[in-house]
């Protein structure tokens, strides 16, 4: 197939995108590089063994898209596109309902006017807001807690109302827990501008030397160790499960909601434990107050995509924290060789 990749260049869509191409589908990586480089599509490139093709542009811009996709005659769309941090969605909500939700509007525009109508879309464990129940099925309620849950869950009833109005189309969603890990390679991984959102960059980031401390928010939880537990998916695992998706809505039609996780939560200290055990390095960390909207545990059950899709995750913890060190190394190699660090640093991303 011929797969067009919103946010090719990401985190995750640049993992999505050596899956695919590996598996002989031709991808053309579309990304307005906001938080990326154009230079992704050449490790990329340089890990699978071919060249993918890249268009800069904007998921806002309708016509551009339009003619992306009758160019290269797409038959499909991975849509990863989006803004993603859920602290920045509650300060600059109207950046994130434009980006997200315009921008998804933008691109159904576009592959409805050129009879496109495959799509898996990237969405979030976020959609189902506080646990009622664990592990969360995608039976569990919806009910998105801040502006960027709020986004993927319009998105995701947008897709939803869309096939029901047209059998057409084929929509697969996502439902993410929390990627972690790098490339074997090293040559694609999380490298985040500015402070890290997320857990695993920022450990990784102490255990280099890049950050003092790490922060973790509340150690009375009821939990095993009174920190918060989440379910860790290395991002190979989500870049096959978008593979296995496509591959499953060629004869499949309607709207579906699928959770990608491992059903294995650990806890925060767990994380710190395991990444000290791969990197050699002790992580420094001071236990700050529990964070407004925080949960105790928040873990998936992942069997209907065992059963639809034939995926379960297959890496374990100790592959997601050395791939990241691998990447953390590499990453901190090249921009101590560099002599303009931020622009080189830029450029390496």
């Amino acid at each position: 197939m011929n797969i067009l990749l919103t946010g090719g260049t990401g985190y995750i869509g640049s993992h999505v995108a050596v899956v695919l191409s590996e598996m002989s589908h031709r991808v053309v990586l579309y990304d307005n590089l906001s938080n990326s480089v154009r230079t992704v599509a050449d490790r990329i490139g340089e890990i699978v063994g071919k060249s993918c093709e890249f268009v800069r542009g904007d998921i806002r811009d309708t016509d551009f898209l339009q003619k992306a996709l009758r160019e290269y005659e797409i038959d499909a769309v991975v849509h990863l596109a989006g803004l993603k941090a859920v602290g920045e969605s509650v300060d600059k909500p109207i950046e994130y309902y434009s980006n997200n939700v315009q921008g998804t509007i933008s691109l159904l525009e576009a592959m409805k006017a050129e009879d496109v109508k495959r799509l898996v879309f990237s969405s979030s464990a976020t959609v189902y807001g506080q646990p009622q129940y664990l592990p969360i099925d995608e039976s569990h309620p919806t009910s998105a807690t801040n502006p960027y849950g709020r986004s993927k869950l319009h998105i995701e009833e947008m897709l939803g109302d869309l096939a029901i109005s047209d059998p057409d189309w084929h929509v697969a969603c996502l439902r993410y827990f929390n990627p972690v890990g790098a490339h074997e390679t090293a040559l694609l991984g999380e490298n985040p501008s500015g402070k890290p959102n997320n857990l695993v960059p920022f450990i990784a980031q102490v255990a280099s030397g890049t950050r003092a401390v790490l922060s973790v928010f509340g150690d009375d939880y009821d939990t095993s160790d009174g920190t918060g537990l989440r379910d860790y998916i290395h991002v190979m695992d989500l870049a096959e499960g978008h593979a296995l998706a496509l591959q499953f809505l060629v004869d499949n039609a309607g709207w579906h909601a699928i959770n990608l996780g491992t059903g294995q939560a650990y806890s925060v200290l767990e994380m710190i434990k395991s990444f000290e055990h791969v990197s050699g390095r002790k992580i420094a960390f001071e236990v700050m107050p529990r964070r407004s909207g925080d949960v105790a545990a928040c873990y998936a059950d992942a069997e209907k995509a065992r059963n639809l899709l034939g995926w379960t995750a297959t890496r374990t913890l100790e592959n997601m924290c050395s791939s990241t060190w691998h990447f953390q190394q590499t990453v901190d190699k090249y921009t101590a060789q560099c002599p303009k660090q931020p622009e080189c640093d830029k450029a390496r991303r």
